[in-house]
């Protein structure tokens, strides 16, 4: 059973840590980054496919996306998830 904690009114609340961002889904807006208060997240150079097609105008050829940098940091709050219009963030609960 995950941890809870209580709310500021006493309601139980169990954090969500997050522990992926999916380079293919992430279009590098910057949303989750800013309204995370933590720094628990760094903007990185999309990694290149080693499988990348000429003919294929969907594979991304680069770019900024976001990069989990201290999940060590996180508290928990889902707010990055929460304004990521791609839903590129996967959370954990806590052990």
């Amino acid at each position: 059973m995950p941890a809870t904690l209580p709310t500021r009114d006493g309601r139980e609340w169990a954090p969500s840590y997050l522990e992926s961002i999916s380079y293919e889904a992430c279009i590098g807006c910057g949303r989750c980054y800013k309204v995370c208060g933590q720094s628990v997240m760094s903007p990185i150079e999309r990694p290149i496919d080693d499988d990348f097609d000429e003919d294929d105008e969907d594979e991304c050829l680069g770019g900024t996306v976001m990069s989990v940098s201290d999940a060590g940091n996180c508290i928990g709050c889902e707010a990055c998830s929460k304004v990521c219009a791609k839903k590129a963030h996967t959370h954990v609960a806590a052990a």
